[in-house]
Formats: structure tokens, C-alpha cells, sequence
């Protein structure tokens, strides 16, 4: 889990900042990915398990996203990286190993396991992101669809409350009570291995 002390307040004012933009865009339709292009939707709730113990800023203060968030969906996701945004590629990290998705990819639909997610943007930039699980899908007509348990930008972490985090879970593994307590804790270690791997 991520806690609440790896966040940054900066970071909260830029989760407000795309709750209001998705909000005022989610009347329009996505804009259809033209030749050559892909249509890129990525969303996640701002309900933080895994990730909780190394975000920077408390995650009751990213509440208020939730409420500005009304998209149509049925997930009814509380936050939108991207909406129908035409984008070159995307590096998704899933549980049969990493690979790139661009336009006219083969349809596939993947889960996903702890890792980066990098947007390659049309003018070149990139953008990171760190996901706890998930999953992604992607279509015939070039639109993917990325939902994420947890998504967070790396800014937002902290890799001292990672390193942290992950030692801790290490150190409750022997002393598990039953199967159940040590899957979860392997969950915790597989996401802090990631996470910590990710902020190196």
C-alpha cells in the first residue's frame, strides 16, 4: 500500500486541475483517432490500497476529485489521465511481460501487474505513471483502454515510504497467520518491488 506520506500537495492541485478539465469534456464525444493515430483512454478511482503508504499528501484530500467526476461510465471511474486523447504509443506493464501499444495494434485485452505506464505523446513527450493492477484494452479501431486499480504520477511518490513499506511487508511475511495474510502481503511486496523499481 502506498501511504498517505508520499504525497505531495503540489500534486493534489494538478488532480483538481484534470477532474475539471475531464469534467468539462466528458459532454463531448472522444475525438475518432484518424490514420495512423490512437485513441487513448486512461482512468482510475482515487481509492488508494496498495498504494496508499508512499503517496505524498493524504489520500482524504484527493476526496473533492471524486465528487467533481460525474463521467459516463458504468465503472464511473474518480480519475481520468486521458479521454479519447490521440496519443503515439503506450508502455504497459502486464502479467505476461511489458510491451508498447501503437496505432493498429492487434486487439488484445491484458491484466495488468505493479508498474510504469508511459505515454508517448504525438509531440514527443512522455508521461509516466505508476499502477498497481488493472487492466488494459485495445481495439480494432486503435482505441485502448486503460483501467487502473490505482494510478498515480511518480511525482506524487515517494521512494524513502516505499523502501519503507516494502521492508515492512517483507518483515510480516513469516509471521502470517494463514494463506490468505501471505497472499495479501505478497501482493504488498510484488506492488513496493515495483513501486521502488520504478523511483530508482
Amino acid at each position: 500500500m502506498l501511504p498517505a506520506s508520499l504525497l505531495r500537495r503540489p500534486g493534489l492541485s494538478r488532480l483538481v486541475r484534470q477532474a475539471r478539465a475531464y469534467a468539462e469534456a466528458a459532454a463531448a464525444p472522444a475525438p475518432a483517432a484518424g490514420p495512423g493515430q490512437m485513441s487513448f483512454t486512461f482512468a482510475s478511482p482515487t481509492q488508494m490500497m496498495v498504494l496508499r503508504p508512499c503517496l505524498r499528501i493524504k489520500t482524504q484530500a484527493l476526496a473533492p476529485v471524486r465528487l467533481l467526476l460525474c463521467p459516463p461510465s458504468a465503472l464511473s471511474p474518480a480519475l481520468v489521465f486521458f479521454n479519447g486523447a490521440n496519443v503515439r504509443q503506450v508502455d504497459v506493464p502486464t502479467q505476461t511481460g511489458a510491451f508498447g501499444i501503437l496505432a493498429a495494434h492487434v486487439p488484445t485485452l491484458q491484466v495488468l501487474r505493479p508498474g510504469l505506464v508511459v505515454v508517448h505523446a504525438e509531440d514527443g513527450t512522455t508521461s509516466k505513471y505508476f499502477v498497481s493492477s488493472g487492466s488494459v484494452t485495445v481495439n480494432a479501431d486503435s482505441s485502448v483502454q486503460l483501467l487502473a486499480e490505482e494510478a498515480v504520477t511518480l511525482d506524487m511518490l515517494d521512494l524513502g515510504a516505499a523502501k519503507a513499506n516494502l521492508e515492512k511487508a517483507q518483515s510480516e511475511l513469516s509471521g502470517a497467520a494463514d494463506e490468505v495474510a501471505r497472499a495479501e502481503i505478497q501482493i504488498r511486496i510484488e506492488a513496493s518491488e515495483a513501486l521502488v523499481k520504478a523511483l530508482e
